[in-house]
């Protein structure tokens, strides 16, 4: 089979063909199948069938290669764009096949510089250059054009053996040993085995001492949480006839849970700006107050003429028990998302965009950036650290807010805009990944799924159904002290690969510098 297999990648397109099913094989490697080893598999194919291509062909391959991760990895985005956004459906299959191809020009990259570098099969090739190309385009994807890190290649190991490194040097790291492992899987493929007698045990011991570079234990309390699950249709959201509603419905759904010490409701769970509904925030920060708890809310926050998407907190802030509630709608124990989605709630180019479709002209897509660095949320003597939605997908981020005294990482988000694709499950797993590396449980609170509690491990404990009202209650362990991450993030991962490329480039041209 793998010499037919062979024989057809010799022909350009029946190669390029090869290359997209490899990448689309990628897909099963995360949620909601979680098949992890595919993505080595997969990786390893196309490195091999690669090898020997000219540096146009490397590229042409990877993009191939890239386009099937995307296409099929992310095709949720189509329903944003063809249930909420209006388009006609060939538009927006237009629009997500040209998302896919731009997010396959970063695995194109590393093609071409992975032939241009190293055309041919070897041990530098496959296990130094390519993990860190590999690491360095993921680690672009995710900044550039300000950021798209979905479907790192870490990612694949949310429920796979190498998830416990991450504590160490992120997700990003798993990026490279996974690469690094399909670098070596490719030798042995050339029947050149050597290379996984190394990698494997060195790669089993990363794992097994990654719990000793953390000092996370137990801090002898927990804290008792209560989710809001509204499960609000995501054409009722902004409805202004849907507001009250919606608002009555979270605090009945929240009425007989206020014994919890921490109550969360979602991501806009109160859809309008703060200003038009101080009645109902007075009376459930009163309600909050007299039952010793505290309400975290998203809602949207109006600064002068700005508009932003926050969270805001309810109740107590300081202690279980006080004399009185602290919301007085003022500008304190705030936060205001810094990440905005791109046409979601920020429109590029708008004054060009937005006439062309009503997809550019979205509920919200006119919000205002936060600070990147901000305060915990203090409640009931707790410190919170938040993240909105798509934020959580950014790790340094994270990092940058938490500090020594934060008890719980929180995310809430509304993945209402993509129904029962895969995105929900797949956002979820990412929020996982959060813990592993911060070493703090974490609670992630939607409007429609995944409502779920986290353990510092990243180890789902409690989790409600998807598309249904309720309420997840969950008595949370708190944890102290830090992992590696926390204190040097990504960097060691992205300083080597830096200097593995500047090494094997300052090699090839000494190659080639001519003989004195």
């Amino acid at each position: 089979m793998l010499s037919k297999l062979r024989a057809s990648a010799h022909h350009s397109y029946q190669r390029l063909v090869l290359a997209f099913a490899a990448g689309a094989m990628t897909a099963l490697a995360f949620a909601p199948y979680s098949y992890w080893p595919l993505y080595l598999i997969a990786m390893a194919f196309a490195l091999h069938q690669s090898a020997s291509l000219t540096a146009k062909q490397g590229l042409q391959y990877w993009l191939s290669f890239g386009f099937g991760c995307f296409a099929i990895g992310i095709s949720w985005v189509h329903v944003s764009m063809d249930t909420f956004g209006g388009m006609p459906l060939i538009a927006s299959i237009g629009l997500m096949a040209l998302l896919a191809l731009y997010l396959a020009i970063y695995p194109a990259i590393t093609g071409y510089l992975l032939q241009k570098l190293s055309p041919q099969t070897s041990i530098s090739r496959n296990l130094m250059l390519f993990p860190a190309l590999w690491t360095l385009t993921e680690w672009a994807r995710g900044w550039v054009l300000t950021g798209f890190p979905w479907l790192w290649a870490g990612y694949s190991q949310t429920q796979g053996p190498l998830k416990p490194i991450a504590s160490m040097t992120g997700t990003l790291s798993l990026s490279f040993i996974v690469a690094l492992l399909a670098g070596a899987l490719a030798l042995g493929l050339a029947k050149r085995w050597r290379s996984m007698l190394i990698i494997v045990p060195a790669t089993a011991m990363l794992v097994l001492i990654a719990p000793y570079t953390s000092t996370v234990e137990s801090k002898g309390e927990s804290l008792s949480v209560a989710l809001v699950q509204g499960n609000i249709p995501q054409s009722m959201k902004w409805e202004p006839d849907a507001l009250w509603p919606t608002m009555l419905k979270y605090m009945d759904l929240t009425r007989s849970e206020f014994s919890a010490d921490l109550i969360i409701w979602p991501e806009a769970a109160v859809p309008a700006p703060e200003h038009m509904v101080k009645d109902f925030l007075y009376n459930a920060n009163r309600a909050a107050n007299l039952n010793n708890s505290a309400i975290i809310t998203g809602i949207i926050s109006q600064r002068g003429s700005r508009y932003y998407n926050s969270l805001i907190v309810l109740g107590n802030y300081d202690a279980k028990q006080q004399e009185k509630a602290d919301y007085y709608g003022e500008e304190h124990n705030e936060f205001r998302k810094h990440h905005l989605l791109p046409i979601g709630e920020f429109v590029p180019f708008e004054s060009l965009l937005r006439p062309i479709a009503p997809l550019f002209n979205l509920p919200q897509s006119s919000f205002n950036r936060g600070d990147f660095k901000q305060d915990n949320l203090n409640a009931v003597g707790h410190q919170i650290s938040p993240a909105i939605c798509y934020e959580i997908a950014f790790p340094e981020q994270l990092r940058a807010n938490m500090n020594e005294t934060t008890d719980l990482l929180l995310t809430v988000s509304n993945d209402a805009w993509f129904g029962s694709s895969n995105g929900p499950l797949q956002h979820m797993e990412i929020a996982q990944m959060r813990s592993v590396e911060l070493g703090r449980p974490l609670v992630r609170a939607t409007n429609n799924g995944v409502t779920a509690v986290v353990n510092e491990k990243g180890d789902i404990t409690h989790q409600l159904p998807q598309f249904e009202a309720g309420v997840l209650t969950a008595e949370i362990p708190l944890v102290k002290g830090h992992t590696l991450f926390t204190l040097v993030g990504q960097w060691p991962i992205l300083i080597l690969s830096f200097l593995t490329v500047f090494v094997i480039l300052i090699r090839k041209i000494l190659v080639r510098m001519p003989k004195v």
